[in-house]
């Protein structure tokens, strides 16, 4: 990984822009009728997860939870006591096109059963996270919980009640996946770069899991090389599993990017993780891998100790993947790997840190001054959102403006027009990204991606997309 031009390496997956989903903005009908008639929308993953994040805070305390059906594209959601159609807010959460459901255990109620399991049974090898497609507590135990061990944790679980909790076993070994070999090195040990970010105080940086940053101070790009870069904060155990570690040349470019050897892809932001997406993992020994999102606000007691807040998967990992990307399709960066049981032979569970509470405990932002904490500059504005217009690899100038999504315009040799980050606005469209240009690059149009590519002079790219309104954006960056 050259020193000054450190990008992550975390698969060969096309990055897509994302149109933002907006609420209905009409008084919601109160007819149980017009309500049943609003069918579940068909959408993709990135905008469940946008439109779950609305209806959490539209539904208040109803809200108990949501997940995606992979299978259905649609966003289902769980609320609690509601009458029905009558309510207001379940027909607008209806007309904003999610499929709405009503559950026994409240958000309370789950989060009191995990206080439970954790005063009562805090035993190494044990883990358990909220499964909103049960709205159950999911608890895990690994090969080591037997005889007394897991009668006190049976006996625990069943004292929840009936229909509070699931308890399953894991043939692994719950353990952080930080082992010797190559990649990011520390002390003897090997890890995974998570994201590149740009540190509070403007220095080029990275995420990786916590366990590595305790682990070591001093972190290298090869098995024998020079420290590339320096832990400034690292948490584990306890509320999190990340580290910041931030390069020691100030100078070193840092892109919020994924490479793929031939090319490179966009990681526009950071996202929360939703049940049931599908995501993507890359780590330096098992290189890309790919699963579903099983449980959020996971507890997992390894033996250095508990950590709380993680994102459960069946996605596989090994030894020397800790630290390494969770991401979506759609180029949105999730968690970093924290460890689980098993390997990618035989699967099991994983373990993530999301990257939203990383970004928001370091202060750090995602890529080079991009959206940090989930979401671009801008967010929920009734008209232009200024952002990072992501113009990677530049020597010159970036600039994002725009009432839209992200625009990314990579190695361009002269100006890429996208769209900044103005999530969820009333006007704007998504970015046409421009790549390995010569010359001059426009994407204009409403819609969500207008894509010039390997142009020697000039290339327009026409979005003509999805649920935009209208506008254009500018941004301009100049090859190194």
């Amino acid at each position: 990984m050259p020193k000054r031009k450190a990008a992550i390496a975390v698969g060969g997956v096309a990055a897509l822009g994302a149109a933002a989903l907006l609420l209905p903005n009409a008084n919601a009908s109160q007819d149980g009728n017009n309500a049943a008639a609003a069918a579940p929308k068909t959408l993709k993953a990135s905008d469940a997860s946008d439109l779950a994040s609305q209806l959490e805070k539209l539904l208040g305390d109803a809200f108990a939870g949501s997940y995606y059906d992979d299978g259905q594209k649609q966003l289902v959601v769980n609320v609690v006591d509601v009458s029905g159609d009558e309510n207001n807010v379940i027909v607008q959460a209806k007309k904003a096109g999610a499929q709405v459901r009503q559950v026994e255990n409240s958000p309370a109620e789950l989060k009191a059963a995990s206080q439970t399991l954790k005063a009562k049974a805090t035993i190494p090898g044990t883990s358990w996270a909220v499964d909103p497609k049960t709205n159950k507590i999911l608890v895990t135990a690994d090969s080591t919980v037997t005889g007394g061990k897991w009668d006190r944790l049976e006996s625990t679980v069943n004292s929840l009640g009936a229909n509070m909790a699931t308890i399953k076993k894991s043939a692994g070994t719950f353990k952080t996946f930080v082992s010797g070999g190559d990649a990011i090195f520390g002390g003897g040990a090997r890890c995974s770069l998570g994201f590149n970010v740009t540190a509070g105080d403007g220095s080029p940086a990275f995420l990786t899991a916590g366990h590595c940053g305790v682990a070591a101070e001093k972190w290298s790009d090869s098995e024998n090389g020079a420290p590339i870069g320096t832990v400034d904060q690292a948490v584990f155990p306890g509320e999190g599993d990340f580290a910041l570690v931030k390069y020691d040349d100030a100078a070193t470019q840092a892109p919020s990017e994924v490479n793929v050897g031939q090319q490179k892809v966009a990681i526009t932001e950071a996202a929360e993780a939703t049940v049931g997406t599908e995501v993507f993992r890359m780590g330096s020994t098992t290189g890309l891998s790919n699963g579903q999102v099983l449980g959020l606000d996971a507890t997992v007691n390894y033996p250095e100790g508990t950590v709380t807040g993680l994102i459960q998967t069946n996605v596989c990992a090994e030894p020397g993947d800790s630290g390494g990307s969770l991401f979506t399709q759609d180029g949105q960066a999730i968690g970093l790997t924290s460890g689980g049981s098993g390997d990618c032979t035989v699967g099991g569970e994983t373990f993530f840190q999301p990257v939203t509470t990383a970004l928001e405990a370091t202060g750090a932002t995602l890529g080079a001054g991009g959206a940090g904490g989930g979401a671009g500059a801008g967010q929920e504005a009734g008209g232009q959102g200024n952002g990072a217009g992501a113009g990677q690899e530049a020597g010159g100038e970036q600039a994002g403006q725009g009432a839209g999504e992200q625009g990314a315009g990579q190695e361009a040799g002269g100006q890429d027009n996208g769209a900044g980050a103005g999530e969820e606005a009333g006007a704007g469209q998504d970015a046409g990204a421009g790549q390995e240009t010569g010359g001059e690059q426009a994407g204009q149009g409403a819609g969500e991606q207008g894509a010039g590519q390997e142009a020697g002079g000039q290339d327009n790219g026409a979005g003509a997309g999805e649920e935009a309104g209208a506008g254009a954006g500018n941004g301009q960056n100049d090859k190194h």
